[in-house]
């Protein structure tokens, strides 16, 4: 009899609300290191160290577990908490639709277990729109601490819920406010963007009752808790004195740590903002991107539909959006090239519509119960219709998403450092310039053990005297340590660095460095992709075309069936250094040597024909 209480307990939904995101996540998951920050957060959470500002402890920590899975490199089970914590977060979809839709009823003769069986399909619905939207699937796919946020935002939502239900039985539980204060806390430590959902908790509470904020020991109690999940971040100074693999920022002393925490390290330079601006900055809040017009519409409906019956909830959804429009749209004023990275902070808010599609789903559910005889509604065969019927629109936001975001053939970030690196000679010093470029060769070198003999410098990062630290054996001495970072630029300091060492190692530079820095005094002989910096000469010399019988390049001559920002830049960096190996030769009248070159060139970008062609016509060939 126990056991059967036991099974009848267990919510099988509620389970499919976790375990079918999970699946999907696992069938599309990335199976290395890919482009962007994930090297960086990969080698950060690996040496339990600090990612970029403001460090992210809370998700290196989450993560850090999940590295001693016993299968897969250690970037895929990375990949995997992600994909873990994204498939919890469709979890608390499910849930916030059952404690909006607590005590609904299709119709007034119906009694509330099958009730409850229309409102768990319509969450589940709810759910798995939410698991299949594009920005989520494309962070579960491998290392970002969004999912995490998401989920850790609506478990606060959840708290306040449950402490609004108490309060009005006048049988208040303090607890809840406290529990979701110490998880706001915590959450700041994987992004701070939970704090643009502070307005939001906050009149969740005092909309109950606005006296509530004189109650100064409740008050005190729950910055004690926030303060308590916040303190996740002495983390960062407390590594920082063990100097781990990546230690950025050094936060060990107070003034780097606030440095680190206020991310000081960034520009705070902003773009003159027209309309075009704006409405770009607008769109990086995207519902119907997301969730299909069908998805917006029922988003709507349900927001009106439940308005009187859950004001307060949907007004708080409400001022959660204009928190996250005013700060991110309006303060940020994000520069057009970096809109791409603001789209993420949205995810919450995309959990919160996903939410409100749930109550629109029911409502239109209720609706179409009102004209089918209550007794066909019982039936098996009409609920298995209705599951289906609910089932249609992540199965359609799925088929729309799923090319984009099928990643599990994604070696491309992989390849392109481990090709990087084996383009080099011993003991060289390589710079690089771009997250890209960079974070994959760390991930490599840092944690792979890959080419320890090279010395790996990301060119921006040479202002910083933490950053300086982190090489002894380069920086010791250098010129760079006497002035000071307010004055430096990264085109000076790459410069002057490179006529430090070049006469001690080999220097090479990266793609990128190679077209945005003009390095007068010096001249270039390319390898492969990368370019070895030299005393300058006159004379032209041939490019070295050895590393490119030692390159793996898996997906690039399309076979891939996603190409997102970074990974188009990097095929287009193969073919625009097979083009400009092949011009070189050609200058040096190997013509056959060139237009193999060409050729290659064209088959990887066929963007570049054109090029291509009034390159050799200008040779008459």
């Amino acid at each position: 009899m126990a056991s059967k209480r036991y099974l009848h307990s267990i919510d099988l939904f509620g389970i499919l609300a976790i375990v079918i995101p999970f699946s999907v996540y696992l069938m599309t998951l990335a199976p290395s290191v890919t482009f962007f920050d994930s090297g960086e957060f990969i080698t950060a959470i690996y040496s339990l160290g600090s990612a970029h500002s403001p460090g992210y402890p809370t998700f290196i920590n989450y993560v850090k577990p999940f590295t001693y899975l016993p299968f897969g490199s250690i970037a895929f089970r990375v990949n995997m908490a992600t994909a873990f914590s994204s498939a919890f977060a469709c979890y608390a979809v499910y849930l916030l639709v059952l404690r909006l839709l607590e005590g609904e009823k299709m119709a007034d003769d119906f009694d509330a277990g099958i009730s409850l069986f229309y409102v768990k399909i319509t969450a589940l619905s709810a759910a798995l729109t939410f698991a299949v939207s594009a920005r989520l699937w494309l962070q579960s796919n491998h290392d970002k601490p969004y999912p995490l946020v998401s989920f850790l935002a609506a478990m606060v939502f959840i708290l306040l819920l449950r402490w609004r239900d108490h309060y009005r039985l006048d049988d208040e539980c303090p607890s809840c406010v406290y529990l979701g204060a110490f998880l706001c806390g915590l959450a700041f430590g994987a992004h701070q963007t939970i704090v643009l959902l502070l307005p939001a908790y906050a009149f969740l509470i005092l909309s109950m009752n606005w006296r509530l904020i004189m109650r100064l020991k409740e008050l005190i109690l729950a910055i004690g808790f926030a303060v308590l999940g916040f303190s996740i971040h002495l983390h960062l100074p407390i590594r920082a004195t063990t100097n781990p693999l990546l230690n950025w920022g050094d936060p060990k002393s107070y003034t780097q740590f606030m440095w680190h925490l206020l991310r000081k390290g960034y520009p705070v330079e902003k773009p003159d903002r027209g309309w075009t601006l704006l409405w770009a900055q607008l769109n990086a809040f995207n519902i119907p991107y997301e969730f299909t017009s069908v998805g917006l519409l029922i988003l709507i409906i349900g927001v009106f539909a439940y308005f009187k019956k859950r004001r307060d909830e949907v007004l708080a959804y409400l001022i959660a959006m204009l928190s996250f429009f005013l700060v991110i749209v309006g303060l940020f004023n994000t520069p057009d090239d970096f809109i791409f990275l603001t789209e993420e902070f949205f995810t919450p808010l995309y959990l919160l519509s996903a939410v409100f599609i749930g109550l629109g789903l029911f409502y239109l559910l209720k609706k179409a119960a009102s004209v089918i005889p209550a007794n066909h509604l019982r039936s098996l065969p009409v609920r298995t219709l209705a599951l289906l019927v609910l089932l249609a629109l992540p199965i359609t936001v799925c088929a729309l998403h799923y090319v984009e975001n099928d990643q599990h053939e994604n070696y491309v970030a992989y390849d392109y450092a481990t090709n990087t690196l084996r383009s080099l000679p011993p003991r060289a010093v390589y710079y690089t310039w771009g997250d890209s470029g960079a974070f994959p060769l760390w991930y490599l070198q840092g944690v792979e053990r890959m080419r320890e003999d090279l010395d790996l410098l990301h060119t921006p990062h040479l202002v910083f005297k933490w950053y300086l630290d982190a090489f002894p054996d380069v920086f010791r001495n250098s010129v760079l340590r006497t002035i000071p970072y307010e004055t430096q630029s990264p085109d000076s300091t790459l410069k002057l660095s490179i006529a430090e060492l070049i006469q001690r190692r080999p220097v090479f530079i990266d793609f990128s460095t190679r077209y945005s820095v003009q390095l007068e005094n010096f001249s270039l002989i390319q390898r492969g992709i990368c370019y070895q910096v030299v005393q300058a000469t006159s004379a032209l010399t041939p490019p070295d075309l050895s590393p490119w019988s030692l390159y793996t390049i898996r997906g690039v001559r399309g076979d891939l069936f996603f190409r997102d920002l970074d990974t188009s830049k990097a095929i287009l960096i193969y073919a625009t250094s097979h083009l400009e190996s092949g011009e070189t030769l050609l200058r040096l009248r190997r013509v056959g040597e060139g237009l193999t070159e060409l050729r290659i060139a064209e088959a990887l970008a066929p963007e570049l024909s054109a090029q291509i062609s009034q390159i050799t016509r200008s040779y008459g060939l």
